[in-house]
């Protein structure tokens, strides 16, 4: 009989490097904690659990097929303001975007706040703030605000939509 651990994290391959996924037993049921963008050179440590291999999957999915839909528990996280944005970033559909202020205006926010609740989504990729952007381009990403590693992925991830 295998034991589940409470906490496993597993480095997958992506197309722009490679994704952290943290799983935890959160109440007896097993979910996504963190989900974190890394570099092409990461050590790959294959998913522990059937929750992470099922996820991989679906990241296969994805990076093959940009419709591909995700579908798995994740841990209840953020403010509640956090949670009005990623869950507004829910609403916009592959292929679509929306801006910062376009989202503030929905949700009765600022956008500067939309903005820095984005950079602190906890399970990128799944919740898409990738597909909020700046009025002026293509705005921020992951607490970025300048050409990087994370502007890259963004940039990466519109292109596979087919936005850019």
């Amino acid at each position: 009989m295998s034991t589940l651990r409470s906490v496993e994290y597993c480095v997958i391959s992506a197309p722009f490097g490679c994704l952290g996924v943290q799983t935890e037993l959160v109440d007896g049921s097993l979910m996504i904690s963190k989900i974190d963008y890394l570099p092409p050179h990461t050590a790959l440590i294959p998913p522990g659990n059937a929750l992470a291999k099922g996820f991989s999957k679906q990241c296969a999915q994805y990076f093959n097929d940009a419709s591909s839909a995700f579908d798995v528990p994740l841990k209840p996280a953020g403010t509640v303001h956090q949670q009005k944005v990623w869950n507004a970033t829910l609403g916009i559909e592959v292929g679509q975007t929306m801006t910062y202020g376009e989202i503030a205006k929905q949700i009765k926010s600022g956008p500067r706040a939309v903005g820095t609740a984005c950079g602190a989504n906890p399970y990128p990729l799944v919740t898409p703030c990738h597909r909020v952007v700046s009025a002026q381009g293509l705005g921020g990403f992951m607490k970025e605000d300048s050409p990087g590693f994370y502007r890259q992925i963004k940039i990466w991830l519109l292109k596979h939509e087919g936005v850019l």
